[in-house]
Parts: structure tokens; C-alpha cells; sequence
């Protein structure tokens, strides 16, 4: 009874001139002009398993809903196994599935008297978070995208990756945070994930967790950047000489008398309230020396057997040991050499040697 009551509703769409599916119950196909974002246009045509797999990946990068596939001319001994294995195959190896695709259904029917199937797909993260996916060639692509995110305080990414490389991605927010100070004003909290578990493409899904809200954060960098500009003015005169690294710590230390404290805002807290520690003075020291064209970098270690950070700056090829705070201390601006940094101990295999050049003779 059942099978007579499916075939008349069959007969009934034909000679109405429409066109749907059956599958227990019978699905409308809008015309392309009407469709909704969540439907596909059309009837899409299906000959063999590689046309069916392509098929799939493009509905799920569309964040199409439902779809009815067409298989006229397909081996329908195979149908099911093909769908079934299509299906998997799609959410264990293809990226945007795996990322988007909470689960794959199909039902068989016919169409306009052919064989189809209506597939319809349940999503994780909808068509507009789909879109949002940058695409990258590479980490080195992708890293370039990261920055781009951090500098502009969003929530967070998501790349696809044509060539996967492992990446320690909470170090490499970490790292550009520290190296880049004027930019990042908090070093976010980062949850990455990766889909699929393997395969040279993926997507990578990275959430960035602040403390303060992007608005909040926006306008710190902004304070942040005046005072930069201030500090690049104040040495603009010089080229890459110990005068110009002179002048950057008379511009820092003459601010405020300090408070040493460690703050999840590090540039902000230092440049606009003077509250600050060791390290954030090695880091926003670097990054005002590095701006403009004085080789400078950050040495990690410790002083007096107490965690410590001070500065490294090149000049002429010579290297020369800054301690902000210990210049403070002392009264005086005083470049160090190796041999004078009595009580420091750093990894010497990790950065350059600092002596004075022998005198030509």
C-alpha cells in the first residue's frame, strides 16, 4: 500500500511539472533565483565516486544544508557503499569538514524519475564562520596572518593551511607578544585546533582569550604607539650609535620613578603608569632601539642567581650588555662588556660574544 501511495505522489510531481524528491516524504527544489542560503539550486548530477566526493566537499565549503544529488547513470549496487564511504572519507581527511561538519545524512528517492539521494549536513560552525577562513600557502603565510590578528586584538583565527607544519602556536603568540610590545598589549591565552589529525592540509583554529576587552585594548595601544613616536623623535637625530641607545634609556628611565611590578599589560602599564618589571623594560627598550635601525635584542637569564632580563646592543659589529635597571641603580649609563657582568649568568652559546675589538695597529 505504502509503495502504490509513494509511486502516485511520484507520478503527481511529473505531471505537475515540478520537480523533488521522494524519501519517505517529498522535497521541494527551489528555483535558483528563490533559494535560501541553506539549500542547494539544484539537482547536482553524479556519475562516478570521485564526482560524488567533490561533490560533498563543495556543499560543506558552501555550508550548504541540503542538497539533492542526482545519480542517473551511476552503479546503484555501489550507491550506498560509496555514500557511506564518501561520507567518512570526508570527515576524517578533508579540512573544512572536519572543521565545520557536525554530521552527514543521506535518504535514497528518486528525482524527476531518476535515482538520487537527499543529503543533508549538520554544522559545528555555520556558512559565515566558513567564510572567515583564511587560506595560507604556508606557516610562514600563516604566521603573517597571526600577527596581523594579535596587532588588530581579535578573538582569534582560523587558516587553512595548504602545507602543515606542527607549530607550538601558544609560543609563537608568546614570542611575537614579547618581541612586539608596542603592538600586543596583552599576551592573550590561545587554545589552538587542528582538523583533521593528519594530512598535509588543515585547518587551524586559534581563540585568543584577553583580559581586557578589544576596546580597552585598542586604546591602550594607541597611548602606547604616542609614546613610541615620542621616544623615535627624541632620538631622530642619531644613526645606530651608543648615544641613540643612551638617549632611549634617558627617555625611559626619566619618565616616571618606577614601580617594579609584573603586569599582564606590560607596555601600558610601563609607559603609562610606570608600573613595570625587568622584563618589560628589556622588551620595550628592544622594540624602541629596533624601530629605528639600532640592532638590539633581549637576553634572558639571571642576576645574582635571581631570574633576570636585560639588553643586548650592536653597534659597529660590537656588542654591548644594557641593564636598565642596573644603570638606574647606579646613576650612570654604563655599556657592559662580558667580562664586567659579574653576578649575570645566560646561555653564551645563545647570543653574540661581547668584547671590545683589538686596536689596530
Amino acid at each position: 500500500m505504502k509503495r502504490w501511495l509513494l509511486m502516485m505522489l511520484t507520478i503527481s510531481l511529473l505531471l505537475s511539472g515540478c520537480s523533488g524528491i521522494r524519501y519517505g516524504h517529498f522535497h521541494m527544489v527551489e528555483p535558483y533565483g528563490a533559494q535560501s542560503d541553506q539549500t542547494g539550486t539544484q539537482n547536482i548530477s553524479i556519475t562516478n565516486y570521485d564526482e560524488l566526493c567533490l561533490a560533498l566537499a563543495d556543499l560543506t565549503k558552501q555550508g550548504i544544508k541540503s542538497q539533492v544529488l542526482s545519480f542517473a547513470q551511476y552503479d546503484q549496487s555501489k550507491l550506498d557503499q560509496d555514500m557511506r564511504r564518501a561520507i567518512w572519507q570526508l570527515q576524517t581527511y578533508d579540512p573544512i569538514t572536519a572543521y565545520a561538519v557536525e554530521k552527514i545524512i543521506y535518504e535514497k528517492g528518486t528525482s524527476t524519475g531518476q535515482s538520487a539521494v537527499a543529503v543533508n549536513i549538520s554544522y559545528i560552525h555555520d556558512r559565515a564562520e566558513i567564510q572567515k577562513i583564511q587560506n595560507a600557502q604556508d606557516m610562514k603565510q600563516a604566521q603573517q596572518i597571526i600577527y596581523v590578528a594579535l596587532n588588530n586584538c581579535e578573538a582569534g583565527v582560523v587558516l587553512h593551511l595548504e602545507n602543515y607544519d606542527a607549530t607550538d602556536f601558544v609560543q609563537l603568540v608568546e614570542d611575537y607578544a614579547f618581541q612586539y610590545p608596542q603592538m600586543v598589549m596583552e599576551t592573550p591565552k590561545v587554545s589552538a585546533t587542528v582538523y583533521p589529525k593528519s594530512g598535509q592540509q588543515r585547518v587551524v583554529e586559534l581563540k585568543f582569550t584577553y583580559n581586557n576587552s578589544r576596546d580597552t585594548l585598542r586604546n591602550m595601544q594607541s597611548q602606547v604607539s604616542s609614546v613610541f613616536s615620542a621616544a623615535e623623535l627624541y632620538a631622530i637625530s642619531k644613526g645606530p650609535t651608543l648615544k641613540k641607545a643612551e638617549l632611549f634609556y634617558s627617555f625611559l628611565m626619566e619618565r616616571y620613578d618606577y614601580q617594579l611590578a609584573t603586569s599582564m599589560t606590560p607596555a601600558y602599564s610601563l609607559l603609562c603608569h610606570g608600573v613595570g618589571d625587568d622584563r618589560a623594560f628589556a622588551a620595550i627598550y628592544a622594540a624602541m632601539c629596533e624601530q629605528t635601525g639600532l640592532k638590539c635584542q633581549v637576553i634572558t637569564g639571571t642576576r645574582w642567581g635571581a631570574p633576570w632580563s636585560w639588553n643586548l646592543v650592536c653597534v659597529d659589529g660590537v656588542y654591548y650588555h644594557i641593564d636598565l635597571l642596573r644603570c638606574s641603580e647606579d646613576g650612570d649609563f654604563k655599556p657592559r662588556m662580558d667580562a664586567d657582568m659579574e653576578g649575570y649568568v645566560w646561555d653564551f652559546s645563545a647570543y653574540p660574544e661581547s668584547v671590545l675589538p683589538e686596536p689596530e695597529t
